[in-house]
């Protein structure tokens, strides 16, 4: 199959009745930039989670994705899932604030000169508050810090209306546009029924 025979016809196409559609913005890094400011504010780490729980994982990933309709995670198998995270080349931190879970920061090194920003996201307790920047300036420096010649992140409209803006901001670039279609994790469970209220629910007919 070829990248044109995936393309989406021009105009309206109907998605079906249970699921979600979002359309995805992939955004890439290709020069390293000057350092950032490597500081974090006080009482704020990042901790680099070993041989990770699943179920307190999946916990910290509801509480900073459910209000974006973060599901990727939650859908997979414990195996796929552990597979995953215990990958030597997929870093994953808590961000924590005063002790406290504040957010998740995942870098994933799989491919061969490349790192992808897996994950970047914070609490709504920590959100609004400058923290995001200077996690974003830490990922950068982390990323870079390895033999890399392309660091790249994607986005969704699911996501906070901000997150494009400020993965531009801080030195990535739109390359490519994609439309994402899936099951609707609201229905299937993996989310509460009120998560991303911002994103409506279309019940299948019975």
């Amino acid at each position: 199959m070829t990248s044109s025979d995936r393309t989406l016809p021009v105009g309206y196409s109907d998605v079906a009745p249970g699921h979600v559609a979002s359309v995805v913005t992939c955004l890439e890094m290709l020069n390293e930039p000057e350092k950032k400011g490597a500081a974090l504010p006080a009482g704020v780490t990042l901790e680099k989670l070993q041989n990770p729980d699943l179920h307190a994982y999946r916990a910290l990933f509801r509480k900073v994705g459910s209000a974006w309709l973060w599901y990727s995670r939650l859908l997979m198998s414990d195996e796929k899932l552990r597979a995953i995270l215990n990958r030597e080349s997929v870093d994953i931190y808590v961000i924590k604030a005063n002790q406290q879970e504040a957010g998740i920061l995942e870098l994933d090194f799989s491919e061969p000169g490349q790192c992808e920003l897996s994950f970047l996201g914070l609490t709504p307790e920590a959100t609004g508050k400058g923290l995001g920047r200077a996690v974003m300036n830490q990922a950068i420096n982390l990323a870079w810090s390895r033999p890399i010649q392309r660091f790249w992140v994607h986005t969704c409209s699911f996501d906070h209306p901000s997150a494009l803006g400020f993965y531009i901001r801080s030195g990535f670039r739109p390359y490519a546009v994609q439309v994402e279609v899936q099951a609707d994790p609201r229905l299937t469970g993996h989310l509460p029924a009120d998560a991303a209220p911002h994103i409506p629910v279309i019940r299948p007919v019975k």
